[in-house]
């Protein structure tokens, strides 16, 4: 089986045995001793952590291998290596010793002649681990099983409405294109034209409409080797003239045809088909080509300004949901709120938002929720290309804004897009056992620029810190000169603290320790923050969150380097070991095109990790050149849904007894009866199937 499906089942607590066809015949196919099969199962669980709950039959040393790789057990060579005494004080020994130690090599090599210890240990006195970490349950499954899984998985992807990680697109399309499986919708114009530039592969343009082209063109563009990334300055190989050719040909030929909304984009259009030489093959496309040529401009959105320059704001309503349906209602509230004169038009805007779409909705729900009336630049993020986009209102903006709202019309909108959203969701799932501890995990509704990875969770998930715990996020790199960690400090005004290269030399202290860098003479480079939240507190009161993130200070982007980041959860006084593989939490590739990406964070008042992972449209070589406060948005995201809520609302009854449930919502064990279905805080693709 391909790599890329191993590692991404790892991310599930799956692992695959590729030699076994049928569970009946493990015993015989796998080859496997019992003594060896303890042996392994216990080098999984004593250095990693991990328990195998299901199919343990199944182990053999190649998965034993495959989680010590996907781990990055040689992660110490540089942390050993490369710190000075003053951060880590080991032996030469025993940096030699931890150095050799490898568990596949030891229950390879080993002698378990004497309680199961390395022949290695003889010499040498090993530091014993005594931190407290939860237990990860994985289980294994067979290649076939895989299979089934992986094609779950890519039609739960499919049924997404809005961008996927590139990590997950290209599992996706993998999937797809390995399994040769059917495409009968891509609900994701922007997932559908990555595929399809991707692959070339007509079968992804399955839900394009001729409108979309402009959107191919633009991802054409970027992802080609175009230095002028202007879609209005066209310069396109001649590849890339055929292909765009042929899809217009292919759409027209299939009749998905929506000339009204091509009108929005009348100028590249002219301009597009003059560069490909597009010649007409019938009448409809003749008359398509005169009609973007005419100079006269139909779109939606011109009978929309028209109706609002009018204040006609009922017919301004009316023009948009007739030509472009509620979505985009939705996404223009402010404009069309900010024009109301009186309540009734209000009442009449909000009477006309209702909208099967849960992700626009959530979204709304999220922003409303959290509006702030501000008189200063406002902040605006989006996601285009793998990456987000931040905007910071000019001062020329500001002045010229008219879209505010008043708290009481944010109330309205609130209270009307919820009881949408309720009605929407309710009755979808039968009954449902929802843990209660899901009411700290976010919603995967704004993923396109993050990273995957294992224990990878969606933005503004909270987990709770343990009062007896230190936060230590370390980040790895190769291929690349010098990628920096650094750590912001913000308080409730968004006023920042900065503890990276620059600064830690005068702020090294109990509550926040940097370990520097080394770069030369090793596979690559490494460094690490280790966070004592209590003297954390006492030293820096003013400070409520932490920021963590990596930028490539040597120029280039992350595509251009190997560069793991993540985060262990390590005890006060712990094992002493620089990089422990049971405490880390997260383990995950940093790959955008950028050289600028948020990590995680910390809410020190309420003593939680928070997930923020999002690769940032940045070429900035250091941190604390960029504007970041508009991250603190994220903190408190479950408090306005979460996947307690959620589930709470698809749930035809929620029920207090697991085994009455239909459906089981847990981020714990749980041994599911038949015909029960179990989702867990990771089962991303499911999540987005519902939404």
């Amino acid at each position: 089986m391909d790599s890329l499906f191993i590692n991404y089942l790892y991310t599930k607590r799956i692992l695959v045995n590729e030699r076994i066809k049928d569970e009946k015949t493990a015993a015989e196919e796998n080859g496997i001793s019992a003594e060896e099969q303890f042996a392994l199962l216990f080098s999984l669980a004593n250095l990693f952590g991990i328990k195998i709950v299901q199919g343990a039959e199944l182990i053999n040393h190649e998965i034993l291998k495959v989680v010590d790789k996907y781990e990055f057990v040689n992660v110490p060579e540089p942390f050993y290596k490369g710190f000075p005494e003053s951060v880590k004080g080991l032996t030469e020994d025993e940096l030699l010793y931890d150095q050799l130690l490898h568990y596949y090599i030891t229950y390879g090599l080993g002698n378990f002649s004497s309680d199961g210890h390395s022949v290695f240990e003889k010499d040498f006195e090993r530091i014993a681990f005594k931190e407290d970490v939860p237990v990860l349950e994985f289980t294994i499954v067979t290649e076939k099983r895989a299979e089934e899984l992986l094609k779950e998985y890519a039609y739960n992807m499919l049924q997404g409405t809005r961008p996927i990680a590139l990590y997950s697109m290209m599992v996706l399309e993998r999937i797809i294109l390995d399994y040769d499986l059917e495409v009968d919708r891509i609900a994701s114009k922007n997932n559908a034209v990555y595929l399809l530039n991707d692959t070339r592969d007509m079968r992804f343009a399955v839900s394009l409409s001729l409108s979309d082209v402009i959107k191919m063109l633009d991802t054409i563009v970027y992802y080609g080797s175009y230095a002028n990334k202007d879609i209005n300055k066209l310069n396109l190989k001649n590849k890339d003239r055929k292909f765009i050719t042929s899809l217009i040909h292919r759409l027209f030929a299939n009749g998905k045809v929506d000339t009204i909304n091509c009108y929005e984009k009348q100028k590249t259009w002219c301009g597009l088909l003059h560069h490909i030489h597009f010649v007409p093959e019938i009448t409809e496309e003749k008359e398509f080509v005169d009609a973007m040529r005419s100079g006269t401009n139909r779109s939606v959105y011109s009978g929309f300004e028209k109706a609002m320059t009018e204040k006609d704001i009922r017919k301004a309503v009316q023009v948009l949901r007739e030509g472009k349906g509620v979505s985009v209602i939705l996404r223009n509230l402010n404009y069309l709120i900010s024009r109301c004169e009186t309540p009734e038009d209000v009442r009449f805007v909000i009477e006309n938002i209702k909208s099967d779409n849960v992700i626009i909705l959530i979204q709304l729900l999220i922003n409303y929720s959290q509006y702030k009336k501000n008189t200063s630049s406002r902040t605006f993020t989006f996601i285009k290309h793998g990456k987000q986009v931040v905007h910071k209102e000019t001062v020329e903006e500001l002045i010229a804004r008219k879209s505010d709202i008043t708290f009481g019309q944010v109330n309205m909108l609130c209270e009307g897009i919820k009881a949408n959203l309720e009605n929407v969701l309710k009755n979808r799932l039968g009954k449902v056992y929802i843990e209660p501890e899901m009411k700290n995990y976010a919603l995967p509704i704004q993923e396109g620029a993050s990273q995957g990875g294992a224990g990878v969770l969606p933005r503004g998930t909270h987990i709770h810190i343990g009062e007896t715990k230190k936060l230590r996020a370390f980040t790895y790199w190769e291929k690349v000169d010098d990628i920096d960690l650094s750590v912001f400090g913000l308080d409730e005004y968004s006023k920042f603290r900065e503890f990276s290269w620059r600064t830690m030399a005068a702020s090294q202290s109990k509550a926040i320790t940097y370990s520097g860098d080394k770069t030369d003479g090793y596979n690559g480079g490494s460094e690490y923050f280790d966070i004592v939240f209590d003297d954390f507190r006492k030293k820096y009161p003013d400070t409520r969150y932490l920021i963590f993130c990596d930028n490539v200070f040597s120029g280039g982007t992350f595509n251009d380097a190997f560069c793991k980041a993540g985060y262990m959860l390590r005890d006060i006084e712990d094992s002493g070991e620089i990089y422990e593989p049971k405490t880390v939490k997260s383990s995950f590739r940093i790959n955008c095109d950028s050289s600028f990406a948020y990590l995680f964070g910390v809410d020190l008042e309420k003593n939680d990790f928070v997930w923020l992972n999002a690769a940032r449209d940045s070429l900035g070589r250091v941190a604390g050149s960029e504007n970041m406060d508009y991250l603190i948005k994220y903190f408190s995201v479950i408090d306005i849904i979460n996947m307690y809520s959620f589930f709470e609302m698809l749930a035809t009854e929620v029920v207090d007894n697991p085994a009455e449930a239909d459906v089981i919502v847990t981020n714990r064990k749980f041994e599911a009866a038949e015909g029960q279905e179990v989702i867990r805080e990771y089962d991303f693709e499911k999540m987005i199937s519902l939404m």
